[in-house]
């Protein structure tokens, strides 16, 4: 037991979930280490954004410390199924308008108040049917709404809810690995699936234009990528990677269901951040009744490069 009279696996479990590198900074304005958490929303926030949600009050946010505060059992289990900061965040932040700026760690506490009341009082940047209306606000409520909307993908072929096309545009400034050049190839790895690209002769911005195709479970696992230069006679050298956050995409695809009855629009956002390889943030759109996204990476644990892909959801078929 611990010292709060709880079993120490519960409290385990709260920690392990801070652990997951999209809980590492604040939900609402990307400071690190975040110490506090709304129980009832799902996110873990830092001590600035935390006093700005105890004035929202408790029916609104329910704001708990994650070390100093006893946890019901009920509580840590609905931190769980919200799935952590990112996952909420593709619900809460699907459509920020244009208008709206997201307050930075830095930020004044005006910015910061405006931004936590547009995001969960009126829920400005949720998708209308999945709004809560009136009662005691919690993510529960709105990812049943998502479930009675999308939980039909949920059995697809063989456990998997849909398919992932990726396509790999282009490289840029990649490392040199030969005597001037290398000889560059981009593998994905997405749980036990593994798709590669052709090599490109002696380039440095390489310009595949391929697409690949992955199958996709629920939960959704991050997508791997690592670039290599290839060589003939001995191991190939890495050239940098990156990990890819599937959730603003295929959340914020799920929230809208069949993307033919909507014009072209902006339905999601994976935001740029200290613990991420995105050198801008990336929107998810729907454009030409298909769900896409454009993302530009910054290759990372090399001295180098920069990958430019296109992602688009494919759900399987009602």
């Amino acid at each position: 037991m611990s010292e709060l009279g709880r079993p120490v696996s519960s409290k385990r479990r709260l920690k392990d979930l801070l652990l997951q590198k999209d809980n590492r900074f604040c939900a609402d304005c990307n400071a690190p280490d975040p110490q506090w958490a709304s129980a009832n929303i799902g996110v873990f926030i830092c001590l600035k954004c935390c006093g700005v949600h105890r004035s929202l009050g408790a029916h609104i946010s329910k704001v708990l410390s994650v070390t100093l505060d006893e946890w019901s059992d009920e509580e840590i289990d609905a931190m769980i199924e919200v799935g952590g900061n990112s996952s909420a965040n593709s619900i809460y932040e699907a459509y920020i308008s244009q208008g709206s700026v997201k307050p930075g760690p830095d930020a004044n506490h005006e910015l910061r108040k405006n931004f936590i009341r547009s995001k969960y009082e009126r829920q400005e940047f949720v998708k209308p049917s999945l709004r809560i209306k009136s009662g005691r606000m919690n993510s529960k409520g709105i990812m049943d709404n998502l479930r009675s909307t999308s939980g039909s993908h949920e059995d697809g072929k063989g456990g998997f809810i849909g398919n992932l096309k990726v396509k790999v545009i282009k490289g840029t400034d990649l490392a040199i690995r030969d005597m001037m050049t290398s000889d560059p190839y981009v593998i994905f790895t997405l749980g036990q699936q593994t798709v590669q690209t052709t090599v490109v002769k002696s380039n440095l911005n390489p310009v595949w234009n391929e697409e690949l195709m992955l199958s996709v479970t629920r939960p959704f696992p991050l997508l791997n990528l690592k670039v290599f230069d290839y060589d003939f006679f001995s191991s190939d050298d890495i050239m940098g990677e990156a990990d890819i956050d599937l959730q603003p995409l295929i959340s914020s695809a799920m929230n809208y269901g069949d993307p033919s009855m909507f014009e072209d629009m902006q339905i999601g956002i994976w935001m740029k951040s200290q613990d991420n390889a995105l050198i801008d943030d990336s929107e998810v759109k729907i454009v030409g009744g298909k769900v896409k996204q454009e993302i530009l990476i910054k290759l990372q644990n090399v001295e180098s490069g920069e990958l430019e892909l296109a992602l688009e959801w494919m759900p399987f078929d009602h």
